[in-house]
């Protein structure tokens, strides 16, 4: 099979420890699984080929992006080869007068931005993370901007993807409706690359707002905060992020980003609005409601500069956490309520993250009622381990009572799937009969998604 890799690609080819190694894992906690070969393709055509070489085979194929996912994605469990598509970097068509935008899959959220930046336009997903656009659709991200703009579910036209027998298909296409066939663009977002590997895709973009404000907001209490939040939604005020942090999260945060935001319950705003008095009216709005709840004030970040402090030091949670411990792990975990069940489900877990003597920095995407969970641990520690599973386990208990889901946007790897069949029951058994029917072998990302 090596072989046959090398005469598609030469020295794209790679066998050496360190790849491998490389392309084991992403940044979770999970046991890492060594692929048998990583490739490195530059076309669709060529992962085409690739997957060919795989069916007749019979081995595993891993697409593999950034490595930033955090369910073990990307870890080769059952070896074979990982491809890497972080290559694949083109931007294939732009269309401002449509405003879409066709890219190969490689692409980064960040160098996407930046071929947009002198368009006027922009693509919003923002999952923190530098992640390739492609394995943003692979998990269906979405991230602090989604309360305004959706996730890659609702900003992904069409794609073009190779499936398990080395077949291309396009799906969906650039009309913003349509009316033909089943969505199988839809299908293949959130598919993890278990039903094929996605090389290209067409995305939905916005113009760049012309007012921008964002704002710290800490509060009296826990409750407060998530029922400013849920308050904001419920009155239907267009907020763009609305991001809720804990104390713990906070102080790690201030210790590894130079910050001195107050230890408190607090939430991260932001404002977008086609003028200054179209986000006044929505900060005024928000000032009020939050007042009600106990805030303790607004600290207004107007500049460019100011708001880019405020958003690294919110995207830099995960990597604060993991420094406040060197040596542990990360066990990061998410859930999704629906947003009148949010206060109730933090509430909840926090008490029991206090029973239970676990410190568990809590950070989420509020406005769409997502909270994630970042504990430290050593893996090799039985009693800490067992802790930790306990609480995880209550917590997707939590969420499903509430009406909800065991991951908002994490998705499901190998992490999460003994919480598929408590989440969606018979319909699990659908789709394990759609993922038979595009892939009998089980050749793609096998062991991941479907239990």
């Amino acid at each position: 099979m090596i072989e046959a890799l090398r005469g598609i690609l030469g020295d794209r080819v790679s066998t050496s420890d360190a790849v491998r190694e490389h392309h084991s894992h992403g940044e979770s906690w999970h046991a890492p699984g060594l692929p048998d070969v990583v490739v490195f393709p530059t076309s669709t055509d060529e992962v085409a080929a690739i997957v060919t070489v795989c069916a007749e085979h019979r081995r595993p194929i891993v697409p593999f992006g950034m490595g930033s996912s955090l369910e073990g994605h990307v870890n080769a469990i059952h070896g074979g080869v990982s491809i890497d598509l972080t290559r694949m970097t083109r931007v294939l068509r732009l269309s401002p007068e449509d405003l879409d935008i066709t890219v190969e899959a490689g692409l980064t959220r960040l160098k996407l931005d930046a071929h947009l930046k002198n368009t006027g336009l922009m693509f919003p997903i923002d999952p923190g993370a530098d992640a390739t656009i492609g394995g943003m659709a692979a998990t269906r991200a979405s991230g602090t901007t989604a309360v305004r703009y959706g996730t890659m579910r609702d900003n992904v036209l069409g794609l073009t993807v190779v499936l398990a027998d080395g077949r291309i298909i396009k799906t969906g296409g650039r009309a913003r409706k349509s009316s033909s066939g089943y969505d199988l663009t839809r299908l293949f977002v959130g598919s993890e690359g278990t039903l094929g590997v996605i090389t290209e895709l067409t995305l939905r973009l916005y113009g760049r707002p012309e007012a921008v404000r964002a704002a710290v907001c800490p509060f009296e209490s826990m409750a407060g905060a998530a029922s400013t939040v849920i308050q904001t939604i419920q009155l239907g005020i267009p907020v763009a992020r609305i991001e809720i942090i804990d104390e713990a999260q906070l102080r790690v945060v201030n210790a590894y980003s130079k910050t001195n935001y107050p230890l408190a319950p607090t939430l991260f705003f932001e404002f977008h609005g086609t003028s200054d008095v179209a986000v006044e009216d929505q900060i005024r709005s928000v000032e009020e409601i939050a007042k009600e709840h106990g805030a303790k004030g607004f600290k207004w970040a107007s500049s460019l500069e100011d708001r880019n402090t405020l958003w690294q030091a919110r995207h830099n949670a995960y990597y604060a956490t993991v420094a406040s411990r060197p040596g542990a792990r990360a066990w990061t975990t998410d859930i999704c309520v629906p947003i009148s069940h949010l206060a109730e489900c933090i509430l909840e877990t926090q008490q029991d993250l206090k029973e239970a003597n676990v410190i568990a920095p809590l950070v989420g995407h509020a406005g769409d009622g997502n909270f994630h969970l970042i504990i430290m641990l050593d893996p090799d520690d039985k009693k800490e381990f067992d802790t930790v599973t306990r609480i995880s386990e209550r917590l997707v208990a939590r969420a499903l009572k509430f009406g909800g889901t065991c991951s908002g946007e994490h998705g499901v790897g190998f992490g999460k799937l003994k919480y598929l069949q408590a989440e969606h029951g018979e319909a699990l058994s659908v789709m394990r009969s759609i993922k038979q029917a595009i892939d009998p072998n089980n050749l793609m990302n096998p062991g991941k998604l479907i239990p």
